[in-house]
């Protein structure tokens, strides 16, 4: 058994990351640490913490640690170890999400250029990333209409060229109708595009402009001219800033109540070329400087775009230690920097300012979502609180339920619950439905204090009218009035409309639509998640499970080595013995 109080004092007083886990052995944060002893026996000091923290602390059961030979190595493994495990208090990227990216793949001799999600060392040069997925296509589709590059994936010779080389779309390498140095100047040209030069590739185009025009190639002036103009066009988008850098991130945050808003200006050639945000919950309780730190590090762990400074309001903790870690990968020095004054002061307040208003408008967003919702459903106040239900089986096998909760109109994956139905046995959803919502509110009864305590203002059924009964059945047994509704879906799988106990369809706008689809897929996700879960468990449960001091980790090794249970029983205690972890007692165990 772990003993916490005795494991703290064999901590090494050395660099390393620790790893907490809580009774289900899942990982819930990582840090990293100079000093393994002094950092990790301050979370069990009697001093003064932030709630998440008590929170976290309250989770622990047992912890474990990696030593390294110094910070820089403990700063990569923490970012590593963050982005394979998602742990529930370390601030992660918002669903982790991926977000597109422009790619040119330099190593060939004709480059092509394409929009990707998979960032690979594979030689490739990378720009973005494009939170709006619209953005990035809309930049390729310009690129392809201006710059005549090859537009299959895979080049190969051909006998004849393809039809973009008719349409005048491609100059046909695969045909040798291009040399290799003027194709590069193409590419050579969008590379300077997508980086925000745009007024070095003017000026070279303007160049070539006049002497197309003194040789009376009046046609290929023309197409120069309008290219100019449509590179122009693009630029005219971006914000021209007063500051001298070429190549700066600046990284504004904003928070309220429920969500923390980070918006990142990204300035190439003195001009903001593009911005982005992401947003995160229960984050509140956290000091900005540290939501910047993990922000930082998690962000530019795969980002192959690491600019040579990065702005921010103040200084973090660990500064000195991330500068080093990203000059490391981008090959030359990298600064964070918190300006005091001037012009880099003045646009980190605009960033900070910008998420402020980004984070204002988005909550303005679902404000009116609410009141529509409050409107559509005739209720007497806005639903602050919308709970879902969704029941999992298999032919009445494993049956479990998910439940998934909407707070302020924001989907709130933390609140998610599963249950295990236990009073019944086939395939019955409606009433596996009524047995979760009783337990469900015998437990809010039990512990009205907030969180799961606190009832719903609205019940929204995954299904159809005998789903809503089953539910009005619990809630009527406890003589509640809590409204109940059904969430019916089209043939795409998409919620079309809103139903109540009536029958009657309620019309909802394509807003409201697409907030309750994610709302029904995500509770349809966690009960079906946790059915898997469970039907996997009971397919791998063996003889070997009921052994003590066989674990899951030995079992494995155990079935790896011999291929079955049979096999492992027929095994001599020398050879049982061979395998990692187990013992002649072990062994003794296995074979009686």
């Amino acid at each position: 058994m772990f003993n916490i109080e005795e494991e703290l004092k064999k901590l090494p007083d050395k660099p390393g990351v620790y790893v907490m886990r809580n009774k289900n052995n899942e990982i819930i944060y990582v840090g990293k640490a100079i000093s393994l002893k002094n950092r990790v026996r301050q979370y069990f000091r009697k001093n003064e913490k932030t709630a998440r923290i008590e929170k976290m602390v309250s989770l622990i059961d047992h912890f474990e640690y990696i030593v390294v030979d110094n910070e820089a190595e403990a700063l990569i493994l923490e970012c590593n170890l963050i982005k394979k495990n998602k742990p529930k208090f370390n601030v992660l990227l918002k669903d982790d999400k991926t977000y597109p990216y422009i790619k040119i793949d330099l190593k060939s001799d004709y480059p092509g250029v394409y929009i990707t999600r998979r960032i690979t060392n594979d030689g490739s040069k990378y720009f973005g990333p494009y939170a709006n997925p619209g953005a990035a296509k809309e930049m390729l589709d310009f690129i392809k209409q201006k710059y005549k590059i090859r537009q299959c994936k895979n080049l190969k010779k051909r006998d004849r060229p393809c039809l973009n080389y008719h349409i005048n779309r491609c100059l046909a390498p695969c045909m040798g109708y291009i040399t290799k140095e003027e194709y590069k100047k193409q590419i050579n040209e969008i590379i300077d595009l997508l980086d925000g030069k745009t007024d070095k590739i003017i000026k070279e185009l303007e160049k070539q402009m006049e002497e197309a025009s003194k040789r009376l190639e009046y046609e290929k002036a023309a197409n120069l001219r309008d290219k100019i103009q449509a590179i122009k066009r693009v630029s005219e988008k971006q914000k021209v800033s007063n500051i001298p850098e070429n190549n700066i991130d600046v990284i504004g945050i904003a928070k309220s109540e429920l969500q923390t808003c980070i918006e990142i200006f990204f300035v190439r050639g003195s001009k903001m070329i593009g911005r982005e945000h992401y947003f995160y919950s229960e984050l509140k309780d956290m000091d900005d400087k540290e939501i910047l730190s993990g922000f930082i590090k998690q962000y530019y762990l795969d980002n192959p775009n690491i600019p040579n400074k990065i702005m921010i309001k103040e200084e973090i903790e660990d500064k000195e230690i991330i500068e080093q870690w990203l000059s490391t990968t981008l090959g030359k020095k990298v600064e964070i920097k918190s300006p005091k004054r001037g012009e880099k002061l003045r646009f980190v307040e605009m960033a900070e300012m910008n998420s402020k208003v980004t984070l204002e408008n988005k909550e303005k967003d679902k404000s009116e979502i609410l009141l529509e919702l409050k409107e559509v459903l005739n209720l007497d106040k806005i639903p602050r609180k919308i709970e879902t239900y969704d029941i999992s089986n298999m032919s009445g096998e494993y049956m479990v339920a998910g439940m998934c909760v909407m707070q302020d109109g924001v989907i709130k994956k933390n609140l998610s619950r599963r249950f295990k139905i236990k009073t019944v046995f086939g395939q019955d959803d409606p009433r596996c439905t009524e047995e979760v919502i009783t337990r469900r509110i015998k437990h809010s009864i039990e512990n009205s204090k907030g969180g799961f305590g606190q009832l719903p203002d609205v019940i929204f059924a995954d299904g159809g009218i005998t789903q809503i009964r089953a539910i009005k059945k619990a809630i009527e047994k406890y003589n509640l009035d809590i409204p109940v509704f059904g969430m019916v879906k089209n043939d795409k799988h998409q919620t079309r409309a809103l139903i109540d106990e009536n029958r009657n369809e309620l019309e909802i706008s394509q807003n409201l639509k697409n907030l309750i689809t994610k709302f029904q897929d995500t509770v349809h996700d966690t009960a079906i998640t946790y059915h898997r879960k469970l039907r996997d468990k009971a397919i791998t449960k063996s003889e070997l499970d009921d052994i003590y001091g066989i674990g899951e980790v030995k079992k494995k090794a155990l079935l790896k080595k011999f291929g079955s249970v049979e096999q492992i029983k027929k095994a001599s205690i020398k050879e049982l013995t061979q395998v990692k972890g187990i013992t002649e007692e072990i062994a003794r165990r296995i074979l009686e």
